[in-house]
């Protein structure tokens, strides 16, 4: 039996894995800059590309058969 991840799945965990990441980005680099702005542009930028790389990498893996069993 083959077994397929749906894309909707990959970006519901890419989301969801963001989320977390964005809390605890935000929670340090406030604590580091005690700037909002900064802070604010920092956990942005780095989030956006962070979670376009998260899905690609996701999806690619979705393809390996490596460690599946069917």
């Amino acid at each position: 039996m083959q077994t397929y991840v749906q894309n909707k799945r990959s970006l519901a965990k890419a989301i969801s894995f963001r989320l977390l990441i964005i809390i605890s980005d935000t929670i340090v680099m406030y604590w580091i800059t005690r700037r909002v702005d900064m802070t604010a542009g920092l956990v942005v930028g780095t989030n956006l590309v962070s979670t376009l790389l998260y899905y690609l990498h996701e999806r690619i893996w979705s393809r390996v058969r490596w460690g599946r069993v069917s």
